[in-house]
C-alpha cells in the first residue's frame, strides 16, 4: 500500500492506511486511562488498547487511548446493515478478493480471534493464493512487512465484519507497492489471474501511489489491464484514495507534495474510489453528530505539536479526463476525473478495533483507521448488493452517479469537513489547500456515504 493510502487509525492507517514508514513498536497492556504509544507505517497509525467490556469499547478507548473506537455491531447499526442481515442478506454466495503485498502470517488465527470477540460467524471460506509468485518469509523486524501485515488484518477482518456471509480470497503478492511503478506489476498480474479464473465478484485495493511518482502517464496506462479485464467480466474494483488529504507522498516515501495531487489506481475511471469520513457514535452505534470528512491532520493527540497529513485523499487526476459518469458533476471536476466517488469510515479518532497477532508480546487489539478501512467496508457492501441482485454487479460507477442525481436514499450527502493538510518539511511548515464538503458531489467526500439497506436495494435493481 502506498504511503498515502494507509491505515490511519489507532493503528491508524495502513490501508490506504495512512502509513508512515517508521518503526513499529508494541504498546504495553495497561488498565490505566492513559494515552498509549502510537505506531505508524506509510501513514497508517495503530494504537494498542486494553480490552473493554463488550458494551463499552468506545468509552473505554476514549479513556485509555484518547480516541473513540468502534466495533462491528456499531458500524452495523450506523450503516443500517441490521435489516439486511435479518433478511439473509450478508454477502452469502459472493467472494471479496483482497489484494495485499506479503500478507500476514497469522491472518487466519487473527480472524478467528476477532470473530470470537465480536460474536461473528466464520466466513464460508478464507482462501489464500499467490498467483504472482511466492511471498518471502515474514520478518518481524522488517517494518514494511509488518505494515502490510497490519493492512492485511484490517482488510480481512473488516470486509468480513460488514459482509459476514461472503467468502474471502486473500491475494498475496511478493513485492511491496510503495510509490511509483514499483510493486504494481505483480499486483496487476495477480488481479488478472483472479478475474480470468472467475474467483471473485469484488476486488478490494487498499493501496495507491501518487500520480506524479510514475515516470509518465503512459506508465500508469500500461498497468490498467486488470481493470479493463474486470469490467469485461463484471467484477467490481474498489480502491482507496489515500490518507494524506489533498497532498501525498513523493517518490522517496518521506516527503509530501506542496500542491494538490491524487493517487492511482483510485483515479482510474474503471475503479470506484473510496474516500474517508469520521463517524460520531455512542456505544450502541447511534450517531451523536452527522458524519464529516475525515481529517486528523490537526488532532494534537495524534500528531503532537506539529500537524501531519492524516486525512482522506481527494482531488483531480492529471492523467485521466472526466469520465462520462461524471458529466453531471462537471461543474466540480471540470475536464478531469475527480475522486472520491463514495466515502466510508476512516478516521483514526473513531477508528475500528482490529486484532494483530503477529507482534509477539505486542499482539492484541488495536485501533486502526484510514481509507484502507473504508475500502474493504465498501467492497463488503457491494458484495451484499451482488447477493441481492443474484449476480455480480461489475462496474458500478455509472449507477452510483445516477442514484445520487435522483437523490436516492442509499447515498447520504456529506456537507462538513475538508481534506486540507499541513506538515513540516525542512524546518518549514506548509499547507496544501484541499477541498471542502458541500451539498452534492465534492472532491472531499465524493457523492457522500451510504445507507447500506437502501443502497443494496438500489444497486441490485439498477
Amino acid at each position: 500500500m502506498s504511503r498515502r493510502v494507509h491505515l490511519a487509525g489507532l493503528v491508524m492507517a495502513l490501508t490506504c492506511l495512512v502509513v508512515a514508514t517508521t518503526s513499529v513498536g508494541a504498546f504495553a497492556r495497561t488498565p490505566r486511562p492513559e494515552t498509549q504509544q502510537m505506531h505508524s507505517w506509510k501513514g497508517t497509525r495503530w494504537i494498542k488498547v486494553v480490552k473493554a467490556r463488550p458494551d463499552s469499547w468506545t468509552s473505554g478507548c476514549e479513556k485509555s487511548a484518547g480516541f473513540a473506537c468502534y466495533i462491528p455491531r456499531q458500524l452495523e447499526h450506523a450503516y443500517d446493515l441490521t435489516q439486511l442481515y435479518r433478511h439473509g442478506l450478508d454477502g452469502t454466495g459472493s467472494t471479496i478478493a483482497i489484494v495485499d503485498a506479503f500478507g500476514s502470517p497469522t491472518v487466519r488465527k487473527d480472524l478467528q480471534t476477532f470473530d470470537a470477540e465480536f460474536g461473528l460467524p466464520a466466513p464460508p471460506s478464507l482462501r489464500i493464493i499467490r498467483p504472482a509468485g511466492q511471498v518471502p518469509p515474514f520478518d518481524p523486524s522488517n517494518g514494511t512487512m509488518v505494515g502490510w501485515a497490519v493492512e492485511t488484518s484490517l482488510d480481512v477482518q473488516w470486509a468480513h465484519a460488514i459482509a459476514p456471509g461472503a467468502s474471502i480470497l486473500l491475494v498475496e503478492t511478493p513485492v511491496a507497492e510503495t510509490e511509483g511503478i514499483h510493486g504494481f506489476p505483480p499486483m496487476i498480474k495477480a488481479e488478472n489471474y483472479v478475474v480470468d479464473h472467475h474467483m471473485a465478484d469484488v476486488i478490494s485495493q487498499s493501496f495507491a501511489a501518487t500520480e506524479q511518482t510514475f515516470p509518465n502517464a503512459e506508465a500508469i496506462r500500461s498497468l490498467r489491464s486488470a481493470y479493463i479485464n474486470a469490467r469485461n467480466h463484471h467484477v467490481t474494483v474498489v480502491g482507496a484514495t489515500g490518507d494524506a488529504g489533498a497532498s501525498n507522498y513523493r517518490l522517496d516515501g518521506q516527503h509530501f507534495y506542496k500542491y494538490p495531487v491524487t493517487s492511482w489506481p483510485a483515479v482510474d475511471p474503471l475503479v470506484t474510489a473510496v474516500g474517508g469520513t469520521q463517524l460520531h457514535l455512542n456505544n450502541r452505534g447511534d450517531r451523536t453528530a452527522p458524519d464529516n470528512v475525515w481529517n486528523d491532520t490537526y488532532n494534537p493527540v495524534l500528531v503532537g505539536k506539529h500537524p501531519s497529513p492524516i486525512a482522506g485523499g481527494g482531488g483531480l487526476s492529471t492523467v485521466f479526463g472526466r469520465p462520462g459518469f461524471q458529466d453531471g458533476v462537471s461543474g466540480v471536476v471540470g475536464s478531469a476525473r475527480g475522486i472520491p466517488d463514495i466515502s466510508m469510515s476512516a478516521a483514526v479518532d473513531g477508528g475500528v478495533i482490529t486484532y494483530l497477532g503477529f507482534l509477539g508480546r505486542g499482539s492484541g487489539f488495536y485501533i486502526i483507521g484510514g481509507t484502507s478501512e473504508a475500502t474493504p467496508e465498501f467492497a463488503a457492501v457491494v458484495s451484499i448488493a451482488d447477493q441481492a441482485a443474484g449476480r455480480s454487479l461489475g462496474f458500478i460507477n455509472p449507477a452510483l452517479y445516477r442514484l445520487a442525481a435522483r437523490h436516492a436514499p442509499g447515498i447520504v450527502d456529506i456537507t462538513a469537513g475538508n481534506n486540507t493538510v499541513s506538515f513540516r518539511q525542512h524546518g518549514q511548515e506548509f499547507t496544501v489547500d484541499g477541498y471542502s464538503a458541500n451539498p452534492g458531489y465534492d472532491l472531499a467526500s465524493g457523492l457522500g456515504t451510504v445507507d447500506a439497506a437502501d443502497l443494496v436495494r438500489e444497486l441490485a435493481h439498477s
